[in-house]
């Protein structure tokens, strides 16, 4: 992908992408439907959590998956003879600059917490627009930490979230990138392009999101990357556990957390 992944290839990465994809599925799915036969393209599938949805609610696709990382394909490959055995997908190692298929290829193409990671992200939406054919659609989804505001406001939460930010930037990225969906499409050429922020807010009277999301996506993705920032010199021990308890207060009773992702879908 031109950079490096800047939450890590770990069991526990592993797990929060799945949590992520089950407490967001109708958030971020629930309006996507292909016909039966529809040819799609996933780029930068990863464990395969948003290709489960991907097969589970359109029946019948014939699906290309393709991730630069053998061990995340392997996991993928796994999630899905679970999850939708019935799937009909076609699996390729490789890296989105570089893919084998002819121009029009595709009749919709869907990205999902791809982008972020990587350092053009307009030239490879141009890219990747030649695969598909006129007419067709792509569909990409972007988070937005900015978008982060929570119940009891803390310095030293946010400061930890900014390291994040600063390590995604290093690494190549931009974890701001949700609020230039529209922007980027338009620049690669697609057009018709309609984008809406899909929030998540989470509080005591909704447990499964407080657990699902704020515990289990948002602060373990700001866990993942401790010991990168502390190498870095963007925080100490001491600094970031104390960012982290206070982030953990807003999954108390009496704490609030809201965050939006932003969902693009543009014509080709």
């Amino acid at each position: 992908m031109g950079t490096d992944y800047v939450h890590g290839y770990t069991p526990s990465e592993t797990r929060r992408l799945s949590e992520q994809a089950e407490t967001l599925a109708d958030l971020l799915h629930g309006d996507t439907h292909y016909a039966p036969g529809s040819r799609v393209l996933e780029v930068g599938c990863g464990v395969g959590a948003q290709t489960v949805q991907l097969l589970t609610r359109s029946p019948g696709i014939a699906l290309t998956a393709v991730d630069i990382s053998e061990e995340s394909l392997a996991e993928a490959k796994r999630r899905v003879a679970v999850n939708a055995p019935d799937g009909q997908v076609e699996w390729h190692h490789g890296d989105l600059h570089d893919l084998p298929y002819a121009e029009a290829s595709f009749d919709h193409l869907f990205l999902c917490f791809v982008l972020e990671h990587l350092p053009e992200p307009a030239d490879v939406l141009s890219t990747l627009r030649r695969y598909l054919r006129p007419g067709g659609t792509i569909t990409l989804i972007e988070g937005d930490h900015g978008s982060a505001i929570y119940h009891p406001r803390s310095a030293a939460a946010q400061a930890v979230i900014e390291c994040l930010n600063i390590s995604q930037a290093e690494a190549g990225g931009d974890a701001l990138i949700g609020r230039r969906v529209q922007p980027l499409l338009t620049a690669a050429g697609f057009s018709d392009v309609v984008t809406h922020p899909r929030t998540v807010y989470a509080d005591q009277t909704v447990p499964h999101l407080v657990d699902g999301f704020t515990r289990k996506t948002f602060i373990a993705m700001v866990g993942s990357v401790r010991d990168r920032s502390i190498a870095a010199g963007l925080s100490t021990p001491a600094a970031w556990a104390q960012g982290v308890r206070d982030l953990e207060r807003t999954a108390e009773p009496g704490g609030t957390f809201h965050y939006s992702f932003f969902k693009g879908v543009g014509v080709r």
